[in-house]
């Protein structure tokens, strides 16, 4: 395929995907339910953290995160007390736990009053164009109180290589503006050209048979690749183009 074919193909695929009925069936529903900044980039952070293996139970244990957090994640992660914490016990996503939910909500905690919010701490303030060292340095401030060693795995580095799946998904959802009001566009000091496709099974194998990517494994080095193909095809909102390849590989078995 050409490579102006190959646009003209995905450029559909993205007008058939991205909107609002997309929300239906994906764990962005979650910040969807809410209408102030904090409680749409917490809730997003959250349900993107939990964002592997069945879609329904994601969705399912997200909302009851956001139950557990009084609906008012914000609110929550900034007043609770020790004694708040003991509600969320009991909460599981396969390894995901309620001793890594309330650590979460320690650091989020901490990045909120010590660091200007998820916004200013996920932001790119080395002039590069990805966010590889942006993750790493949140990585890094996300972690700096005392916590579970278990918890750390539950936050991606893409300096080790790591894909960062779920934390590119939630920038997706907070810097993109598709104008179709799916993504949210909130996070104006970010710029959607810097974006990298959230990299999963099913958007890698799909990318792979469009020879959009050669690389076998899913990892940074395979993001890398793809963000460069995906930014040949549109360097303004490259990662547009999630919608195609997750489209036509969950929707279509492509």
């Amino acid at each position: 395929m050409k490579k102006s074919e190959l646009k003209e193909f995905l450029d559909e695929k993205v007008v058939l995907y991205n909107n609002p009925k997309f929300i239906e069936s994906d764990p962005i529903q979650i910040p969807h339910l809410f209408s102030k900044k904090e409680d749409i980039e917490i809730a997003g952070f959250l349900a993107a953290i939990i964002s592997w293996g069945n879609r329904t139970m994601i969705i399912r244990n997200a909302s009851k995160m956001m139950e557990l957090l009084d609906n008012s994640p914000h609110d929550f992660i900034l007043n609770h007390q020790e004694n708040d914490l003991k509600s969320l016990e009991g909460f599981v996503h396969r390894t995901f736990n309620y001793i890594d939910l309330q650590q979460f909500i320690k650091s989020l905690q901490h990045i909120y009053l010590n660091h200007g919010g998820l916004e200013n701490v996920l932001s790119i303030k080395d002039n590069s164009k990805t966010y590889q060292t942006a993750i790493n340095n949140f990585k890094t401030l996300f972690l700096e109180i005392e916590h579970q060693q278990r918890t750390q795995k539950h936050i991606s580095d893409p300096l080790k290589n790591s894909a960062a799946k779920r934390i590119n998904m939630f920038l997706r959802w907070m810097v993109r503006n598709d104008k179709t009001g799916v993504d949210f566009g909130l996070w104006k000091t970010h710029n959607p050209a810097n974006l990298s496709c959230p990299l999963d099974v099913h958007s890698g194998n799909v990318a792979r048979k469009l020879k959009l990517l050669i690389r076998k494994q899913n990892d940074w080095k395979a993001v890398s690749e793809l963000d460069k193909n995906l930014r040949n095809l549109d360097k303004k909102d490259p990662v547009k183009y999630d919608f195609a390849l997750f489209g036509l590989g969950v929707f279509e078995k492509f």
